[in-house]
């Protein structure tokens, strides 16, 4: 049976003549042309970035490799006894774009549970730390102070490995990193929220059921973690947090470079934090029905109310999706089927009915469609995760898997560093003169 990494190097093979025909026979081809709008407003629908990790279809939602959330949930390798996939097999199947058998994704489990003894210093870096150290920051710092484990860093300095052979020890670096990143997620929640009482790994479980376990929180909560993890991986390349993995690794900077300055990117308001925020909107919502029951009318008028407010309704809307997202129904089939009649998901179930006609009314809206920050937070606050600063860590476990998996590929692709033109606000203004003209 070969190896993922023997399958993924096969993948490589076949994979780079097509990108090399690409460059060397169409490489003037135009793909898009940019307006100062999309200039100015962040670069928002240039087509500039290549993956085939994930593609995010504005009516479809997100596909990995191609299949939809619902089929990838469908056709990957459970865990015995779970209606949820190993997030190993998972892994496996964004290398390579073929689903795994169970025997392959076993194959992973254990070349994970091998990589994921965490280094002492890095808990003691976490220790040295201010107890009220952000999540975050502290998540990033453990990922940052592994560098000097590094594989790719330390075979570049031997001056002796060759462009096409950078895939392999990023690889290496990435999946050692990824099999370390549920224990140390885990052990700033415990060591922070819970007294300082950490849970050390079971070497019996998988990824997923492992986090839940150092955690410390019972079934089915080991599902929430595959599930979330597997939705949370990946959002195509030009998210902050996606881009800011490339755009490092780019400069040939190790996967523990890249990494942790990603988590950086998604730690911010307008991008991983949102969850928290919506979460944190939906209980002073709730405050402010004042105990009615939360009738479609009740609702309606007091998202109206928050609109003429001029507040938005947070969760809803998303810079690509003209749809529901995808992530926020599988989250929501899990809270229909485990959390039916909690108070919180009713209210938030309630809104998701009501909103979309409420901004399609107001009109101002281009998706008045939830998205997955929406659904993410009541799931957490049910199993008793109820500290939002940590949201983003979860966030940050699982967006490290597309985001790996992209680098490793990059490298065996040889992407360039990437470097795009800037121009002046004066340039500016001349084009749009001058197209007046």
């Amino acid at each position: 049976m070969a190896t993922l990494k023997q399958k993924l190097f096969q993948k490589i093979e076949e994979h780079r003549p097509r990108t090399t025909k690409l460059l060397k026979e169409h490489g003037d081809t135009k793909l898009q042309e940019i307006t100062i709008e999309q200039a100015i407003g962040g670069a928002r629908g240039i087509k500039c970035l290549v993956t085939d990790i994930s593609y995010l279809d504005p009516e479809e939602g997100i596909r990995f490799r191609g299949k939809t959330i619902p089929e990838t949930f469908a056709a990957l390798p459970k865990v015995p006894g779970s209606d949820y996939p190993f997030v190993e097999g998972f892994w496996s199947f964004l290398l390579t774009g073929e689903m795994p058998s169970m025997q392959e994704t076993l194959a992973v489990v254990e070349d994970f549970k091998a990589r994921s003894q965490v280094p002492q210093y890095v808990f003691d870096v976490l220790r040295a730390m201010p107890r009220d150290t952000h999540p975050m920051t502290m998540f990033s710092a453990a990922i940052l102070s592994m560098q000097r484990e590094s594989v790719f860093a330390e075979r570049y300095r031997q001056g002796n490995l060759k462009k096409n052979d950078y895939w392999d020890p990023m690889y290496e670096d990435a999946c050692n990193l990824l099999a370390k990143l549920p224990t140390i997620g885990a052990y700033i929640y415990r060591m922070k929220f819970r007294s300082d009482t950490p849970i050390a790994p079971d070497p019996k479980l998988d990824w997923g059921g492992n986090f839940a376990h150092m955690m410390g929180i019972p079934h089915p909560y080991d599902d929430v973690a595959r599930m979330y993890f597997v939705l949370h991986s990946d959002h195509e390349s030009g998210n902050v947090s996606a881009h800011t993995v490339h755009l490092v690794a780019s400069a040939l900077s190790d996967a523990y470079y890249a990494l942790s300055a990603g988590i950086n990117g998604l730690a911010g308001p307008l991008h991983g934090l949102a969850n928290e925020e919506v979460l944190r909107w939906t209980q002073k919502f709730i405050e402010g029905l004042g105990g009615k029951e939360p009738t479609d009318e009740v609702i309606r008028d007091a998202l109206w109310a928050t609109l003429k407010s001029g507040q938005v309704v947070p969760g809803y809307g998303h810079a690509v999706l003209r749809k529901t997202d995808p992530r926020y129904m599988s989250q929501r089939e899990f809270c229909l089927k485990n959390l039916p009649d909690y108070p919180l998901f009713k209210v938030i179930s309630q809104i998701y009915k009501v909103a979309p006609g409420v901004l399609m009314e107001q009109g101002k809206a281009k998706n008045p469609w939830p998205n997955v920050d929406a659904q993410s937070g009541v799931i957490q606050w049910y199993y008793g995760v109820q500290e939002y600063s940590f949201y983003t860590v979860l966030f940050g476990i699982g967006r490290a898997i597309g985001t790996l998996a992209n680098i490793i590929w990059d490298r065996a692709l040889g992407y360039a560093i990437e470097r795009p033109k800037s121009v002046t606000t004066a340039m500016l203004e001349k084009v749009a003169a001058d197209a007046k003209k």
